[in-house]
């Protein structure tokens, strides 16, 4: 696998280093327990290489802590880490709106960027591969094929959970091409709902391109409602493996310690 050499973050003219020791991962939430218990799995793994911060989380929506009652419960300079992979709705409106909300009561926050790769040279890219990868290589092969057929795999789709937001769409198909090249594959962008094109038809666009043996990545954070609807679309259209959402994958956790020190370093990044 190619590995993208780091580039350096941009500076803000002006900008200031942040001294932060407190940090707020701020997932989405969801009704399915499965994604708090994932999403705490991914603060311990973030907790474990960045011993120096205190580390925990907050929600947007259905589970507790709220991300506003979690920035009001600290004194303290925070940042506030989006778990999202997309600069989609969540992204532009509610992270910030629940962010100027608490600084309008008086806490001081500093909001890092999403998961997913900025425009331009990311080193974030290339870790968010890396754990896609990870998970494809554990991938369950479906029924009646052996794990050592994994490496005949010619093609992929990386399943995502949609958008209507065309930066968002853009993202997922930028990691996209990356995975391709990295695992030396064609690999489809396809998506539980949006406007993107559905998993299933991504498969068969693989498969009427030539592909035979065709796995699903997961570019998702944590097993939910939407990454159940994505990997059953990759079985029952005859995906050759499906791989599970990256959790803790140790790549994950070392990109959010990216976008922490990044916004350590320089403020809003």
């Amino acid at each position: 696998m190619t590995i993208l050499a780091s580039a350096p973050i941009a500076v803000e003219p002006g900008s200031r280093p942040v001294a932060v020791t407190d940090v707020v991962l701020a997932a989405h939430g969801s009704r399915d327990p499965r994604a708090t218990v994932d999403t705490a799995k991914l603060v311990a793994a973030v907790a474990a290489v960045r011993p120096d911060r205190h580390v925990r989380a907050a929600y947007l929506d259905f589970t507790t802590p709220a991300l506003g009652a979690a920035l009001d419960g600290h004194n303290g300079p925070t940042i506030v880490v989006p778990l999202l992979l997309t600069p989609a709705y969540h992204a532009r409106v509610d992270v910030p709106t629940v962010v100027a909300a608490a600084g309008d009561r008086g806490a001081s926050v500093t909001t890092a960027r999403v998961l997913g790769p900025a425009d331009g040279d990311d080193p974030g890219l290339d870790l968010l591969v890396r754990a896609l990868v990870r998970r494809l290589v554990e991938a369950v092969p479906a029924p009646g094929q052996s794990p050592g057929e994994r490496d005949r795999w010619d093609g992929i789709v990386l399943g995502a959970a949609g958008s209507r937001d065309e930066r968002a769409l853009r993202t997922v198909d930028r990691v996209a091409r990356a995975l391709g090249a990295a695992v030396g594959v064609p690999c489809r962008a396809g998506y539980a709902s949006g406007a993107g094109e559905l998993v299933d038809v991504a498969i068969a666009r693989l498969a009427a391109d030539g592909a035979d043996r065709i796995a699903y990545a997961a570019m998702f954070l944590a097993a939910g409602r939407l990454s159940d609807r994505a990997a059953a679309a990759a079985r029952a259209a005859g995906a050759a493996a499906v791989a599970t959402p990256l959790v803790d994958a140790p790549e994950l956790a070392e990109l959010v310690g990216i976008r922490i020190d990044a916004a350590s370093r320089y403020g809003d990044s």
